[in-house]
């Protein structure tokens, strides 16, 4: 190119911009433009459909900062047209004046729900990789009563359960909010599924090179299978989080309550009803937020166990 020749046109946004920035607008440019009609409606519309399935949890983080004239209008207002944070400061006022602090239900709830996590993962996949590659008498007819068992709705075993626990001498105690939940037949499931497609000669392989048991299933299955333990750990999390059923039948001592009790007990009553429904807005947010957080950053793995649990 001669010096009198003018050089190409340069677009100063995007030639400032980084190299990856630059190759992927690039492959989003092209992957676009191969896009057919029906694929351009399908993804217009799975946009849109994504876009509606945000609104209720956006109605929920507004919701909490309504102010009490807002949250009886009728017809109900989407947004808030004067948010305020008065009703986290009712919240925290509330707990002031109780016997027992905020504090303590929101520590109640973190610890039993990080011990339930790990429990139900350890024993799960423990449990699934029994099942999958060790061969004893019965394993079979374990597995059977395993999948039977996700077939009854928790409110059928909600007697015995009490009465195992009531003879077990547990109640109002921190065990009596973990030791229900470890019992998890959907993780057994989902983990051996998993478990099942790792190559038995590969185990194999790591025993003949002196592997213990122990040392296989934490160096290599447990590995393998982490899309299966993330979404393990959240249904454990979320069934954790939420539960209310220990505070209301197992403990009786208001210090061992958690958090979603004291959440219901915030609208108890008739004048609680009115007066209560913008510390429970903002109580309802602190609930939901973890199980939002949680889920947001665990979600490739749980996309890649319902792509792979059913590939052998």
């Amino acid at each position: 190119m001669s010096k009198m020749e003018p050089g190409p046109a340069h677009n100063p946004q995007v030639d400032g911009a980084r190299p990856a920035d630059r190759r992927f607008r690039i492959r989003f440019r092209l992957r676009i433009g191969k896009l057919d009609p029906f694929q351009t409606f399908t993804m217009i519309g799975l946009s849109l459909l994504a876009l509606f399935m945000l609104l209720p949890i956006v109605f929920i983080i507004n919701h909490a900062f309504k102010p009490i004239s807002e949250l009886f209008l009728y017809p109900p207002r989407f947004w808030s047209s004067q948010p305020t944070w008065f009703n986290f400061q009712q919240l925290i006022l509330k707990s002031q004046t109780t016997v027992i602090p905020f504090s303590r239900y929101l520590f109640n709830s973190v610890l039993t729900t990080g011990v339930t996590v790990a429990g139900v993962i350890f024993i799960s996949s423990m449990a699934a990789y029994a099942f999958s590659k060790q061969r004893f008498m019965g394993s079979g007819l374990l597995f059977s009563f395993t999948i039977v068992a996700l077939m009854f709705a928790p409110e059928t075993v909600a007697i015995p359960r009490f009465l195992v626990i009531a003879n077990l001498g547990i109640m109002d105690t921190y065990l009596v909010h973990v030791l229900p939940l470890l019992a998890a037949p959907v993780g057994v499931f989902l983990m051996k599924q998993f478990i099942d497609q790792i190559p038995n000669e590969l185990i194999e392989a790591a025993k003949i090179d002196g592997a213990q048991e122990f040392m296989v299933f934490f160096r290599i299955v447990l590995p393998v299978c982490m899309p299966a333990v993330a979404t393990i750990g959240i249904l454990a999390f979320q069934g954790s989080w939420a539960q209310t059923e220990t505070s209301s039948l197992f403990t009786h001592t208001e210090s061992m309550k958690t958090l979603p009790y004291y959440t219901m007990t915030l609208t108890n009553g008739l004048a609680n009803n009115v007066v209560g429904q913008g510390i429970a807005a903002a109580a309802g947010l602190i609930m939901f937020l973890p199980n939002l957080v949680v889920f947001l950053l665990f979600q490739r793995r749980v996309l890649n166990t319902m792509a792979h649990s059913g590939i052998k």
